[in-house]
């Protein structure tokens, strides 16, 4: 039997938004969401006119994201789950309202913007039969998930040395001072971001070591800067790390590094082999086991067995990337609101807490003129 598409809402992604954008395309690429709701703005005049430009039925264009929550538990056709595409301050209280109304949350990351946002929605969590996940999408990347399969079942032997780092120039002018950079200007904003570079790629360097790992770090040292001038977030970072099992690690967060425009990258050594993958060409990772020569592996290409051609859409050599890690969160997502799968690699209320940890541990540690910060 066809399995049917789910009924998606969003709240935020509006007229000028960037990231809702990218979870509508996303939802859409595996043919398993249609989008038939939403609450797009706080203002009212740009959520109907956003509405209006996605083809939304006028009695689902709501201005309120809790008389969105209301009315769609209440019809027999409402949606299966809201995708919540705010700046990090207003991910709280939606995902709240939509949990306690029984509605499945996809919610993008960090996943608040203060320690005590991040309590609130557990508790919602905890207090719901509705799923929530976070969209970490790089750990939806064909390589990445075959990378922690190697890693499970002994490729590399212990782990001993990870390093990550996420790099990007956008913020090396303090071009949030000039009034037309809508991105800039609230992710530099203490109140509406939480935090700077840590918060916005710091998190999901973090998010991708502890996924393909599966290592749990126990102490961390930072150092952190704001190069912008009177900017009030953090924009660069250094972090030593200290995990569970004796391992070691360093984590780079930058916004100010020019000639990086989105360089995620990875690299795992244990003690019969490393890893090394990055985001700008993710379909192809580097194998280097211990004396022998470096091998490279291709996304969907030859010698994966089982592993990354689970999640492989396009023959090997055709790029896939950004948006279709997006649209593997989506499509097991789907999966697991259906019963049809069991969400285990899927981001949760868990890997949330755990990127709100490290903020809040990095934040204590640099303020604290370089301290390691323990559990």
């Amino acid at each position: 039997m066809a399995q049917r598409r789910l009924r998606l809402g969003m709240v935020g992604g509006g007229r000028g938004a960037f990231i809702g954008a990218v979870h509508r395309i996303a939802s859409r690429i595996d043919d398993r969401w249609e989008l038939v709701a939403g609450a797009l703005s706080s203002d009212p005049e740009r959520a109907r006119a956003s509405a209006e430009d996605l083809n939304i039925a006028a009695d689902r264009a709501y201005s309120d994201f809790r008389e969105m929550a209301r009315a769609e538990a209440a019809r027999p056709d409402g949606i299966d789950a809201v995708s919540i595409v705010t700046p990090n301050h207003m991910h709280a209280a939606p995902a709240i309202a939509f949990l306690e109304a029984g509605i499945n949350v996809i919610c993008d990351k960090p996943l608040a913007a203060t320690p005590d946002q991040a309590r609130q929605i557990a508790e919602a969590v905890k207090g719901s039969k509705a799923r929530f996940i976070l969209t970490h999408n790089y750990t939806g990347y064909p390589l990445i998930r075959q990378a922690r399969e190697m890693i499970e079942r002994g490729d590399l032997g212990e782990i001993r040395l990870v390093q990550a780092e996420y790099a990007q120039d956008w913020l090396t002018e303090t071009v949030e001072t000039s009034g037309d950079n809508k991105q800039a200007a609230w992710r530099t904003n203490p109140e509406m971001a939480g935090a700077g570079a840590l918060g916005d790629i710091g998190t999901h360097a973090f998010n991708l070591l502890s996924f393909v790992t599966g290592l749990r770090t126990e102490a961390l040292l930072a150092d952190l800067q704001s190069f912008g001038a009177g900017r009030q977030v953090d924009d660069n970072g250094h972090v030593l790390l200290r995990f569970a099992n004796g391992a070691r690690g360093m984590l780079w967060a930058s916004q100010v590094a020019p000639g990086n425009e989105n360089g995620l990258r990875l690299r795992v050594y244990g003690t019969k082999a490393g890893i090394e993958w990055g985001q700008e060409n993710p379909n192809v990772m580097t194998f280097a086991p211990l004396g022998q020569p470096k091998q490279i592996i291709t996304r969907g290409g030859a010698g994966l067995g089982t592993g990354g051609n689970r999640w492989t859409r396009i023959p090997p050599g055709h790029p896939e990337g950004y948006l279709e890690g997006f649209a593997t969160i989506y499509t097991d997502a789907a999966d697991l609101i259906l019963g049809t799968g069991d969400g285990s690699l899927l981001p949760n209320i868990d890997s949330g807490l755990e990127g709100m940890w490290f903020i809040g541990a990095c934040q204590r540690s640099s303020q604290g003129g370089g301290q390691w910060v323990s559990r």
